[in-house]
């Protein structure tokens, strides 16, 4: 009556009602027990050269002290584990930096991996639905390596055949919470393979107090904050524009001002000047003595302030042409910084058309032909949609702070920002936390990076004009 199945024979099939289906056990293939212990020995045999060739030093200790103990008993084995202890104390203690670079990190780099990370990695891959299983059998992506500096863990992981870092970046909520972590950030080392980076600290939850002025001038990368690995962030802006957007209350005004000191000494010696745009009349205002008198609140003031840095543009590229491609900043030919507060409202909220088509095309013209010949735009605002900034990807590097709506994100710093780690929606509305917090995204590399711009202060601003113009600070 029945026929017989492959694997398996008619009297194992299991019915219950007449509308189940019908369940059979699948052939089960013995292995020869000797054949496994080859198998287990031969996996064994593997995880012990890797961890021999990833872990030379932290191998080499407990074999040596094995084999110490070995030949000349356990009292010498102990004494040399408690001087390499006392050592090792001695050298944290008198040289923190080296000890921390050299020896500290690699230990934690170790107790992490296999505490934290090695511990749950099957679970966290099993629930995010990163590991897949196929035919019975279950594929893992594998944990290659795991590093630590002073904020992170970065783990470099490889990816399964067949994944996309697309899978990656829509789970990073998963793996953050799967690791204990605030967040996670997916990058692209390789073919095949991830950095995923967790952060343990936060080195910009304090806000930063003001910058010193610098001492040389110099219109080169100007010093404006810190990122988020704890080093200094310096921003460009000679040879290129930039593009700031957030919140009211984002602090937006932290990276203006905060350019503004880095190019004062600059300004001073001649080799720069700033245009200034406040059509809000409540930012730039206070350091209007800095600007010698190229300063604009007005809309029809803004159009003429605009035409007027066209024409010197284009002046000056008729007597570049021919002889020189980049601009060197001379007292002949300084570099000129066209800063705009609130441009939105120039070119999308005034009620004027004709003034806003002529803002908008000095704008576009600035942005596109002045970076070679020493004209960069530096352009803040608050509502980034396309149809309130029609030119913002003339900007080559952008800056965006606490926004409103995790769209707006990929608005700003370019379609998939947000996936890679830019969350600037999820940046605290609280002045004390969140105020200059910012993920930057330059030109040069696609990866967002997370900054925080030093806080200048109205009595620092008034200071910055009596120290441009010879005066003494209020």
């Amino acid at each position: 009556m029945f026929k017989r199945l492959p694997g398996d024979e008619a009297r194992n099939l299991v019915t219950t009602t007449p509308d189940t289906a019908v369940v059979f056990r699948p052939a089960v293939l013995k292995t020869p027990a000797l054949l496994t212990l080859i198998i287990y020995g031969w996996r064994l045999l593997v995880a012990l050269v890797r961890t021999l060739w990833r872990h030379p030093i932290a191998s080499a200790v407990p074999v040596t002290l094995g084999l110490i103990w070995t030949l000349y008993g356990w009292p010498l084995a102990a004494s040399v584990l408690g001087f390499v202890v006392l050592v090792l104390l001695a050298w944290a203690f008198c040289a923190r930096d080296s000890f921390t670079r050299l020896v500290g990190r690699r230990l934690l780099a170790w107790w992490r991996l296999m505490w934290v990370y090695r511990r749950h990695w099957q679970a966290v891959m099993d629930v995010s639905g990163l590991a897949k299983r196929i035919h019975g059998r279950a594929y893992m992506p594998r944990l290659i390596r795991v590093t630590c500096d002073g904020w992170a863990d970065r783990l470099t992981v490889r990816m399964l055949g067949g994944q996309a870092v697309k899978d990656w970046t829509d789970r990073t909520d998963n793996l953050a919470q799967g690791f204990g972590a605030v967040s996670c950030r997916v990058a692209l080392v390789k073919g095949g393979r991830l950095l995923l980076t967790f952060p343990r600290s936060d080195p910009l939850a304090a806000p930063i107090p003001a910058l010193p002025i610098p001492d040389e001038p110099t219109v080169g990368p100007v010093e404006i904050g810190k990122q988020e690995d704890g080093q200094p962030l310096r921003l460009k802006v000679h040879g290129t524009h930039v593009l700031i957007a957030g919140a009211t209350g984002a602090g937006k005004g932290s990276f203006l001002w905060d350019t503004i000191r880095g190019l004062l000494p600059a300004m001073r010696a001649g080799l720069a000047e700033i245009w200034a745009l406040d059509p809000k009349l409540m930012e730039l205002s206070f350091g209007r003595e800095l600007f010698h008198g190229r300063y604009a609140a007005d809309p029809a003031d803004c159009a003429d302030l605009l035409d007027d840095a066209v024409s010197m543009m284009q002046k000056r590229a008729a007597r570049f042409a021919g002889l020189q491609r980049s601009h060197m900043p001379t007292v002949e030919d300084p570099f000129v910084l066209v800063l705009v507060d609130e441009v939105a409202f120039l070119t999308a909220y005034q009620p004027d058309k004709q003034l806003r088509q002529r803002i908008s095309a000095a704008l576009a013209t600035l942005a596109t032909q002045g970076r070679s010949v020493g004209v960069g735009v530096m352009a803040a605002l608050q509502d980034p949609r396309k149809e309130v900034m029609n030119i913002r990807n003339l900007f080559p590097d952008k800056i965006a702070l606490r926004l409103d709506e995790s769209e707006q994100v990929d608005m700003v710093l370019g379609d998939g920002a947000r996936d890679r780690g830019a969350l600037a929606d999820h940046i605290s509305p609280i002045p004390e936390l969140g105020a200059g917090v910012a993920y930057m995204r330059l030109e040069t590399s696609p990866e967002p990076v997370r900054v925080r711009a030093a806080y200048v202060s109205d009595t620092d601003i008034r200071a910055m004009v009596a120290v441009f113009t010879g005066g003494e600070a209020a």
